[in-house]
């Protein structure tokens, strides 16, 4: 998340706090290294051949839903960035907001071309979701020339997927519990850049329920490449 933020806002909310994940972050990776250099040395084997297998049924279910969870969302981001009006706010609105709040260059150009950032990085998500789930995912596409053909070491997929299930998962799942108390009057709504509580708990329905549906499916995806690419 601090990472996204730098790039689209130039900044981070809070640089002790920054400091703090990415010292976390290296000490995870230390950590890993130093287990996996206690482990007794194995005799070098022959590389197998990659071997390709797709997930099961239920869990292409979970990857469709996951899929489609970002539809509206990616629809709503896009409509803003080509000037349309959503929720009571229009494109012209939002991209003042934008300025205001210190987008960076990169995030104004892409609203000035009719795109939305966060609807790009939701493309790379479901791109990623299908990864894990389909035999493609586990093996370098033609494209990549000299690495055609040869097995897609596991963490490479892994890692963005778990990092993206556990921030994602838990944040879009408690998200949509306060939409369903705000909904049934239990909260408050702040307003925030909206001109009602409705037109933001419409937005935040949108936003939080694609984050919970997609953060769990990428959760089990994730699992099920994991096991089948174990050994």
């Amino acid at each position: 998340m601090d990472v996204i933020t730098l790039l689209f806002g130039q900044g981070v909310d809070s640089g002790p706090g920054a400091a703090q994940h990415a010292l976390a972050a290296l000490g995870a990776v230390l950590l890993a290294g130093a287990a996996r250099s206690g482990a007794p040395a194995a005799a070098p084997a022959p590389a197998p051949a990659p071997v390709r297998s797709a997930a099961s049924g239920a869990v292409h279910l979970a990857a469709l839903a996951g899929s489609a969870a970002f539809v509206p969302y990616a629809a709503m981001k896009l409509l803003w960035a080509s000037g349309g009006t959503f929720a009571g706010v229009s494109g012209s609105d939002m991209h003042a907001a934008s300025v205001r709040n210190g987008a960076s260059g990169i995030w104004l150009t892409l609203e000035s071309w009719g795109l939305d950032g966060t609807a790009l990085l939701a493309a790379l998500g479901v791109f990623l979701l299908w990864g894990l789930v389909r035999p493609w995912g586990q093996v370098f596409p033609r494209w990549t020339l000299l690495l055609a053909g040869r097995r897609v070491p596991r963490w490479l997929p892994l890692v963005p997927a778990l990092l993206g299930a556990a921030t994602l998962a838990p944040y879009g799942v408690v998200g949509v519990g306060w939409a369903a108390l705000a909904t049934a009057g239990a909260v408050e709504v702040p307003r925030g850049d909206f001109p009602s509580a409705a037109d933001t708990l419409l937005v935040a329905w949108i936003g939080l329920g694609a984050f919970a549906v997609y953060g769990v499916a990428l959760a089990v995806a994730a699992r099920s490449y994991w096991r089948r690419t174990a050994g």
